[in-house]
């Protein structure tokens, strides 16, 4: 199966971005099933029900949230009625939605994909990730149930995603960070055959700071003192994600790359 993962889609740059150039990537790379995270897509805060239609539209076939899953408040009821958005399976014991869910590709192939939140320097306490994620790896095996299986761990430290690499490793066919919007430089697939990168980056402006405006980011930064709102950068987007190719018998990675798709960050396709 071919799984392409695009990191946070982030503002009007994120979502032009995606509906300029994800069809035809499709067609071009043959891709079976695309996943990309969205909880940046609305003004830099949350996914509406609006622009996650726009998304699904350009060709994603499901779409990932994070911390800022239900910013937008419309979410809270449109997550019911779509079952093509996931939010972390760790959130809250009564958040709406899903936090894993199986989908079938074009030829019927099972594919699992499932969030979960971490805990290191994050805002606010949420529940254990590894004991979350556990359980839904052991309820559909790679090999059994599924063909194959994505994880994104939506977190800030390095070594928290680090740690979740390994600890599905064998069990998830992808496991890829989100939420600090700059791509790392380590895709690999790890031991046991899962496809592994720190962090996927971001779809949106990085002639910014962490998608956002310069100027007030710069300002807090200098004086220590707010004066505006940030509001996310609206020049050429790069398209910054993952390719995996995996095994339909064992659900294993066999390829994985770095995608950097257009902008400042433009490099060659897998």
């Amino acid at each position: 199966m071919k799984i392409l993962f695009l990191g946070d889609v982030m503002g009007r740059a994120g979502r032009h971005a995606i509906c300029e150039n994800l069809a035809r990537l499709r067609t071009e790379w043959k891709l079976d099933f695309v996943v990309a995270n969205g909880e940046n897509a609305s003004s830099g805060m949350g996914l509406s029900g609006d622009h996650a239609k726009t998304l699904l539209d350009a060709g994603a076939d499901c779409l990932t949230l994070g911390d800022h899953a239900f910013d937008q408040k419309d979410m809270l009821q449109y997550i019911e009625n779509e079952p093509r958005i996931i939010r972390p399976l760790n959130f809250a014991k009564n958040a709406p939605g899903r936090g894993a869910r199986v989908f079938s590709d074009a030829r019927g192939r099972k594919i699992l994909v499932t969030q979960v939140l971490g805990q290191v320097f994050m805002k606010r306490a949420f529940d254990d990730p590894f004991s979350a994620i556990d359980q839904v790896l052991r309820t559909h095996a790679l090999g059994g149930g599924v063909q194959a299986a994505l994880v994104d761990i939506h977190c800030e430290a390095t070594s928290e995603k680090m740690g979740m690499g390994h600890y599905c490793d064998g069990r998830a066919s992808v496991v890829v960070g989100t939420h600090t919007h700059v791509p790392t430089a380590d895709a690999m697939i790890l031991p046991n055959g899962t496809a592994y990168q720190t962090d996927a980056g971001m779809c949106g402006d990085y002639n910014s700071v962490i998608g956002m405006e310069k100027a007030e980011p710069m300002r807090r930064f200098v004086t220590g003192m707010p004066k505006a709102r940030f509001s996310p950068a609206v020049g050429e987007a790069t398209l910054s994600g993952l390719y995996v190719e995996t095994d339909d018998r064992t659900g294993k990675a066999t390829k994985v790359a770095m995608v950097r798709q257009g902008g400042l960050l433009q490099s060659s396709a897998p």
